[in-house]
Parts: structure tokens; sequence; C-alpha cells
């Protein structure tokens, strides 16, 4: 299942590590490991975020995924289940399903 990953962290810890030198690598080091399908950085709600699309098999894999961020960035961590287009394209049975019973 692909998922997005929004990965926010506090302004007080990405300022002491971009004081120290090592957001980047640290951001680098996590990002190698995991293997996202993209990544992508902005600002929200006043905190520096990342939004990564990743795939998962299992739900177990949630700690391998969360953990790096949690422990080295003090982050927080969102996870959502996504749809790429033919996936969407997939679902026109559960769709059709649903409407035939609630629609």
């Amino acid at each position: 299942m692909r998922v997005l990953m929004k990965v926010s962290m506090p302004v007080e810890e990405g300022n002491r590590l971009v004081k120290a030198g090592k957001l980047e690598e640290t951001i680098k080091s996590i990002l190698e490991e995991q293997k996202p399908e993209a990544v992508y950085f902005m600002a929200e709600h006043g905190k520096r975020t990342a939004l990564i699309f990743l795939h998962v098999q299992d739900s177990a894999e949630i700690p391998k995924l969360a953990e790096p961020w949690f422990l080295a960035l003090n982050a927080g961590i969102e996870m959502t289940p996504v749809m790429a287009p033919e996936d969407l394209a997939k679902a026109g049975p559960a769709f059709d399903s649903a409407l035939k019973k609630y629609g």
C-alpha cells in the first residue's frame, strides 16, 4: 500500500540541527534507509515539514518508518493511505458496489 507520511519537526530542534550542520545529513541518512517513491519539503504551520511517499507492505513497518524521525528530529508524524491514478482505476468495482448499496 502507498502511504503519505507527513513529518513535521519542532522549530527549535530544526534550528539546533541547522546550527550544528547536521540537518541535511540526518534527513539524507533517514531517506536513504527508507527509499521513498517521492519526497517534498515545505513549511507548514511554521514548521519544517516533509511529505514522503512510501510503499508499505505491512503495518508492522510503521515503527521502522516513524522511529528514525521521532528519535533524530523530535518530529511529529502523520501517515495517510494514498492512491496513484492506477490505484484509483482499479477501484472502479468498489465505487459500483457502494453506489448499488448506498446510492
